[in-house]
């Protein structure tokens, strides 16, 4: 009599979503999350502070959110992801994809390698696409002086270039051609404010690892010599107390007005007084936005909280200028 095998479980997609400090990446994991697919996601979020802030700035939704914060997703909290990503595919039935959205520094290739030197991940779980947001605007900037930037342009699978209503004609052609010097294979989708159709990125089995091989021989042997910008910092600053919103915004307004160039990516969950709202809080360089983004939960701590990730910078002078925003 022949023996009976069971079919073997599907293995779940996964999306890298990477891109560097400020392209967009959570924009668009929003536009993941928000628009009726009828699917059930896990989402994990890496940041490069101590404080968490993303997982903030993600839209309410169904959706489990994994927050991993103090470490970059390709090294010094990678046993993390592993360990998230091996629980989550030890469930049956509940997932229809994992989206993994990393730091702003990340390279992506000790990350992507992850779904193949990992036995438990590598048999329930498949890397489907590395999805590389890229702000048209700084792009060719963070070219010249970030390795990872040109690490995630050469990676991706699908290249979202981002905020392309903030450059002329001429400058985004500047833009494409230079990513099509580093990798001539990956799809461009021109986007403002990451509006790309969402058939265009999920679940499309986009992930080349032949291409992967030919630009990195060794990349299933999981050797990783992938080090850091040593000049970019991270500075995480609270107030318990509720901050004045006139204080607030003429002290960043000056930071941002000086020292905007060496500030790469500026976030934050802010409590200002006499609102009953959070208010989120996001710049790149010089460029600022900010809204209020629905009411604190009951169980939450009415703390503000602010990130800053660049070079330069004065951990002293900013707290006190922090600080000096609480007050009626």
């Amino acid at each position: 009599m022949s023996e009976t095998r069971l079919p073997e479980a599907p293995q779940i997609p996964v999306t890298v979503l990477t891109g560097y400090l400020g392209a967009g990446k959570t924009t668009l994991l929003n536009r993941i999350l928000s628009e009726k697919h009828g699917k059930k996601y896990a989402v994990v979020i890496n940041e490069f502070g101590a404080l968490g802030v993303d997982n903030d700035l993600v839209i309410d939704a169904d959706e489990e959110v994994f927050e991993m914060n103090n470490g970059c997703i390709c090294c010094t909290v990678r046993g993390d992801l592993i360990r998230i990503v091996s629980q989550l595919v030890r469930r049956k039935g509940q997932l229809d994809g994992i989206i993994i959205e990393t730091t702003g520094l990340a390279d992506p290739s000790p990350v992507a390698q992850t779904f193949f030197v990992d036995d438990q991940v590598k048999i329930r779980s498949r890397l489907d696409a590395i999805i590389t947001v890229v702000d048209a605007k700084h792009l060719l900037a963070r070219l010249e002086d970030s390795h990872e930037a040109e690490e995630q342009v050469a990676f991706a699978d699908v290249i979202v270039l981002n905020k392309t209503d903030l450059v002329t004609p001429e400058e985004l052609a500047a833009v494409e051609d230079r990513i099509r010097s580093i990798n001539r294979s990956a799809r461009i989708l021109h986007a403002e404010k990451a509006n790309v159709p969402l058939s265009e990125l999920l679940d499309r089995g986009s992930f080349d690892l032949n291409r992967i091989l030919e630009m990195e021989p060794d990349f299933l042997t999981g050797d990783d010599d992938h080090e850091h910008d040593d000049g970019v910092t991270s500075i995480s600053l609270t107030a318990d107390a509720p901050l004045n919103m006139e204080r607030f915004n003429e002290w960043i307004g000056n930071v941002l007005m000086e020292r905007g160039q060496d500030l790469l990516r500026t976030k934050g969950i802010l409590n200002f007084r006499g609102a009953d709202e959070r208010f989120a809080f996001q710049a790149v360089h010089m460029i600022a936005d900010g809204a209020f983004i629905g009411p604190w939960k009951a169980s939450d701590t009415r703390q503000s909280r602010i990130v800053f990730i660049g070079r330069n910078l004065n951990r002293p002078q900013l707290r006190r200028g922090f600080e000096a925003c609480v007050g009626s």
